[in-house]
């Protein structure tokens, strides 16, 4: 059974991440897009990354075209975006597909981990979040409506265990 440290992904400039380097912080995946309804959302996870990141939480987020073709630009022109409108610092990694046969490896598991609504585990929408805990297990699912702030209780849960 792979665990989180297993994985790796490719950061937005094409860099090689190892999720194996972020082992003993509290993760908060997100599936995103920059031309959705829940685009501003960019807003609050990075205020999320301001406030708790020295604290020990990373917040990632991976572009995603397969919902309503909202994310359709170049990884470099996603990143510009982020950057320009919602001053996004937190690591942006490289667009990927969350659903179906060629999803990326990491959502394969985390969907695995932690199913949706009724058992369902394939993703809905942009701006589904995955926290994940110091332990590398999955604490929790969070819809798209799920704002950052209303999970924030979570994230710092999760920070003092």
């Amino acid at each position: 059974m792979p665990q989180l440290s297993d994985f790796q992904a490719q950061s937005i400039d094409g860099s090689s991440v190892s999720l194996a380097d972020l082992k003993g912080r509290v993760l908060l995946i997100v599936n995103t897009a920059s031309a959705c309804g829940f685009t501003p959302q960019f807003a609050g996870l990075e205020a999320l990354h301001q406030s708790h990141g020295a604290k020990g939480l990373t917040v990632m987020g991976f572009p995603c075209n397969q919902f309503g073709g909202q994310d359709p630009g170049s990884n470099e022109e996603i990143g510009a975006f982020c950057q320009k409108n919602y001053g996004v610092s937190f690591p942006m990694m490289a667009k990927v597909n969350v659903n179906g046969a060629d999803a990326h490896p990491l959502f394969q598991w985390l969907k695995a981990q932690a199913p949706g609504i009724l058992g369902s585990e394939g993703i809905k929408w942009n701006f589904t979040k995955f926290l994940i805990g110091k332990d590398g297990q999955v604490l929790g699912r969070y819809a798209p409506t799920d704002t950052p702030a209303k999970i924030s209780k979570d994230i710092e849960a999760a920070l003092a265990a």
